[in-house]
């Protein structure tokens, strides 16, 4: 057979040469499963390819996690406060609490309001403060002149030649000025006039007392209510409109006839929230005047005491 007949071999002639091998290089062996490096991977794990024919899975898509069907989503701080809150959960012993912090405030609003109304000096003016001041002053100063009187009482009596007619004579005068004191006599000099008039007879009988008390204390020697004397033991009773002085009855308007130091007892009755102010809040209507010589003539029967006596007997 000649050459020409006889074909090549192709694997001889047209086989391109093959690349070299880098040195050390090894037979590559059969695919195999990538091997799982330790600790978790960032990703999924990529896993076979799939072969021709077979449809490839879709890679799912990262999605937040839903909750589960039938299971209530978690609640929020505020949802939890407000669960918590209301409805009310009381039991006999909060309620008893409750009632009595409700009780104790009440108490304290009705403590600190009287003590606000009767604190009517903090908002008082600044002349009125002034005029209190004197008055304060004026009654000091009538303790100590009658301080120094029974002082000079004493001294007379120690150094008079005749002791026995010096102290007749201070009797006497101690005698006038008790006989004033307790009604018994009339007296005369200067002072002040009151007068109440109440059309709407809302003033009461304890109103009065308190104007008596406030005279008294600015030095008052001998007051009289329209034709009743003015005592220690007075007594003031009935309800409003109806007043009763020692059991008797007085109608309105009120006068009162006080012998006094006008420029003591007059500015005694309209300090701020003094005797006139409270009367007017009673809607009545109160007028002061002064005047050089008032006369006070309402006479008290003397009364001799069942059992004290002197302890000079």
């Amino acid at each position: 057979m000649s050459t020409e007949d006889t074909p090549d071999k192709p694997e001889k002639e047209e086989k391109p040469d093959k690349p070299e091998k880098p040195e050390g290089s090894r037979k590559p062996a059969e695919p195999t499963a990538p091997k799982a490096e330790p600790g978790p991977q960032p990703g999924p794990q990529p896993g076979p390819e799939p072969g021709p024919g077979v449809d490839a899975e879709p890679e799912p898509e990262s999605v937040p996690p839903t909750e589960e069907p039938g299971r209530p989503a978690p609640l929020t701080g505020r949802q939890r406060l407000l669960s918590g809150l209301w409805p009310p959960r009381l039991t006999r012993a909060q309620l008893t609490v409750a009632l009595l912090l409700c009780v104790l405030g009440l108490g304290l609003a009705i403590q600190v309001r009287s003590t606000s109304d009767t604190s009517a000096l903090r908002g008082a003016r600044q002349e009125d403060l002034v005029r209190i001041l004197d008055e304060l002053d004026n009654r000091t100063k009538r303790l100590d002149d009658e301080k120094r009187r029974l002082e000079n009482q004493k001294a007379q009596l120690e150094s008079s030649s005749n002791q026995a007619a010096e102290a007749r004579k201070q009797t006497e005068q101690k005698e006038e000025q008790l006989g004033v004191l307790a009604g018994t006599v009339s007296a005369e000099g200067p002072g002040i006039e009151l007068t109440v008039s109440d059309p709407k007879g809302a003033v009461e009988a304890d109103k009065l007392l308190d104007a008596i008390q406030e005279l008294r204390a600015a030095g008052a020697e001998a007051i009289q209510i329209n034709d009743v004397r003015i005592v220690a033991d007075t007594y003031f009773s009935g309800s409003a409109g109806k007043v009763e002085i020692d059991g008797k009855k007085v109608s309105q308007p009120y006068k009162f006839k006080v012998i006094g130091k006008p420029q003591d007892l007059e500015p005694a009755l309209n300090i701020p929230g003094g005797v006139v102010q409270t009367l007017e809040k009673e809607q009545a209507v109160v007028t002061v005047s002064r005047s050089e010589k008032i006369v006070v003539d309402a006479l008290r029967p003397a009364k001799r005491p069942d059992y004290a006596r002197s302890s000079s007997q």
